[in-house]
């Protein structure tokens, strides 16, 4: 910076180049120092060249010697490496296969086990095969997948055992009938045999009955192991002559279904859910089986259809509940009967309101009780049904009284207007033993014995019989003491006389077309009937009415014959015709009335009593009809000789 700053530029350079002029004649003489040496060194080089030209052709041609000598060498070493390659293959692929072969195997038999339906063993490999193998060979791609397929393999076991449950359950249900008319039949032959029993009881001592035990053997599981192959719900069973063991009604049913899907919704953890769908399912189907049909009231076969299904749905609970740990419990089933009963006596109550014809009514009693004894041999609570058999019987009586009260509108007439007295041709008739034995009094007479009452009384009095006995036979197998059923028959009996009875009388009585005579026979009839019964009959009222009423007509008619001329100068010299011909009228009534068929104290009382009451009403009204006469309008004038024709008419009333 000094120099070119300065103005000694010129200097500079001269020194500059005097000292390059300097280093150069240094470096020449350097060189020439050497120069000979450098020349020896290029010719030792170029000899040199020559020499390492031999020495690589040399070399080349060992080389080519030694590639050819070893170029079959390298191929047997090839060879060998390759080989040893593949022996270290195989060897690490047999040691991964015989970790990877019983993955595939089980994996394999798991399909195997699906495809023909074994799902709870399916179950089983499916966790063995997840637990124990896989892990071994996790690192595999295809183990990746098994890992994957797992709960997809798990679902489809669930959907297909849940598949099986269902058509469980709808093979149930199609077979409740067959299985609750089993059991049915099943209580019908415990009964009979009770009953056999009961009148043989020295044979109760003795070994078990076929049935007994057969009966017995009921309370075992069918089937229960999970294992088991069997999908189908109902087995067949060939209808059985009545002669034959008829099969126990859980001998009807495979329950496999049911067991295996539960322990495999167990094993799964999903048993809750199995539970509430079972439940909901089966609460479903209890609302279809206690839904009547509408014509169920039309025939018997309606109503027994309707018991079986419901009977069959509690015997296929009763099982479960007996075979399974928790899969329903007795608040369920109870639940379950206590919805059914109410729908059940509702059905009954409104079906059977229908139902006119008591031999059905009787039928379906038969039937409810046996349909009670069946579910109560299975322990469920009966007694509401038998209160509601209670309520039927009433309605039963009703039928039984309208049914009697055609009886008696048929037998009625013909037997009461028809001849006076009953004949007695045989001391083995039935109605001496009845009847006859009430006038006991009477002398021994010879047959043909003759009775104070018509025909009507024993017909009557064994059709009353005959009522009873259809009332006593609604009262069997329904667990009534002796002072029940005696109440129900006399409440049914009394309705029947003072009811039925008395209505049919009251209207035969009441025809245009009956006589006096007939009427007053009525009386008597009706109350001697009304004493061999031992019940006071409306009838005899009606037929008292009626005579005083009757009586009353026939006078007014015999009074307008009368034809008094008011204006008359001079009296007749006798009673008017009229008046003559209503007295003898009167006088033949009341001899037929005191001379009525009837126990020989009885002229005093009852049918003296009836005549005389007649006497005093027909007097009575014959009395203000001749006032009447006296008083009517249209006479205006009236002479002495008519009062004296007048008079003469009372006094042959008085006389």
């Amino acid at each position: 910076r000094s120099v070119y700053d300065g103005e000694e530029h010129g200097r500079f350079m001269e020194k500059l180049e005097a000292r390059i002029r300097n280093h150069d004649r240094e470096i020449e003489k350097m060189c020439n120092f050497h120069y000979q040496g450098f020349v020896d060194s290029i010719t030792e080089l170029l000899k040199v060249r020559g020499e390492a030209q031999k020495l690589k052709n040399q070399v080349t041609d060992t080389n080519r010697k030694l590639q050819n000598e070893g170029k079959e060498l390298i191929i047997a070493m090839e060879e060998l490496k390759q080989c040893r390659l593949q022996q270290r293959n195989i060897s690490a692929t047999v040691d991964k296969l015989t970790l990877c072969l019983p993955v595939l195997e089980m994996y394999s038999k798991l399909r195997e086990q699906m495809k023909s339906k074994r799902h709870y063993p399916a179950l089983k490999t499916l966790e063995h095969l997840e637990h124990t193998y896989l892990p071994q060979v996790s690192h595999y791609r295809f183990c990746k997948i098994m890992v994957d397929n797992i709960p997809k393999l798990r679902e489809e076991i669930k959907e297909v055992s849940m598949s099986d449950l269902k058509d469980f359950l709808e093979s149930i249900r199609k077979h409740s009938d067959k299985i609750g008319e089993t059991a049915m039949k099943q209580a019908q032959q415990q009964r009979n045999l009770d009953n056999i029993v009961s009148q043989h009881p020295r044979i109760s001592g003795g070994k078990k009955s076929k049935k007994e035990v057969c009966a017995s053997s009921d309370l075992e599981v069918k089937n229960t192991s999970p294992m088991s192959e069997q999908d189908s719900g109902i087995l067949d069973v060939e209808d059985e002559d009545e002669d034959e063991e008829v099969p126990g009604a859980q001998d009807l049913v495979d329950f496999s279904p049911v067991y295996r899907c539960l322990h495999i919704y167990s094993v799964l953890g999903a048993r809750e859910t199995f539970e509430n769908y079972y439940r909901k399912q089966r609460r479903k189907q209890a609302r279809l089986v206690l839904q009547p049909p509408s014509n169920m009231h039309e025939t018997l076969d309606g109503y027994r259809k309707y018991f079986n299904q419901i009977v069959g749905f509690f015997v296929v609970e009763d099982h479960i509940l007996h075979t399974t740990q928790g899969l329903v419990n007795r608040a369920y089933i109870d639940e379950l009967w206590e919805m059914a009963l109410s729908k059940t006596i509702a059905a009954l109550r409104t079906h059977s309101s229908y139902c006119s014809d008591p031999s059905l009514v009787l039928d379906l009693k038969n039937l409810i009780v046996l349909f009670a004894d069946t579910l109560q041999g299975y322990g469920f609570p009966v007694n509401q049904l038998f209160d509601m058999l209670l309520e039927i019987q009433d309605q039963y009586s009703e039928t039984l009284l309208k049914k009697w009260s055609g009886v008696f509108s048929g037998l009625l007439p013909g037997l009461l207007l028809g001849p006076g007295r009953a004949n007695l041709n045989s001391c083995q008739h039935p109605v001496r033993g009845e009847i006859y034995a009430t006038h006991q009094r009477r002398p021994e007479q010879p047959f043909p014995k003759k009775f104070p009452f018509s025909e009507f009384v024993p017909k009557v009095y064994n059709q009353i019989k005959e009522f009873i006995y259809a009332c006593l036979k609604f009262s069997e197998d329904l667990h009534l003491s002796s002072t029940e059923v005696d109440d129900m028959i006399r409440k049914s009996t009394n309705l029947l006389l003072t009811r039925t009875l008395s209505n049919c009388l009251q209207n035969v009585i009441k025809r245009k077309n009956v006589g006096l005579t007939e009427v007053g026979r009525g009386f008597e009839e009706t109350r001697f009937l009304g004493r061999v019964t031992g019940a006071g009959l409306d009838a005899r009222h009606a037929a008292e009415e009626e005579i005083y009423t009757n009586l009353n007509q026939k006078i007014d008619q015999f009074l307008q014959l009368a034809d008094y001329d008011w204006m008359a100068m001079e009296p007749g010299s006798k009673a008017s015709d009229y008046l003559v011909d209503l007295i003898g009228f009167l006088r033949s009534t009341f001899a037929v009335f005191t001379h009525l068929p009837g126990d020989v104290d009885v002229h005093s009382t009852m049918s003296g009593k009836v005549a005389q009451t007649a006497c005093m009403s027909a007097c009575k009204h014959l009395s203000t009809s001749l006032m009447q006469l006296l008083l009517e309008a249209e006479v205006r004038q009236l002479t002495l000789g008519a009062l004296q024709q007048f008079n003469l008419d009372v006094e042959e009333c008085e006389r």
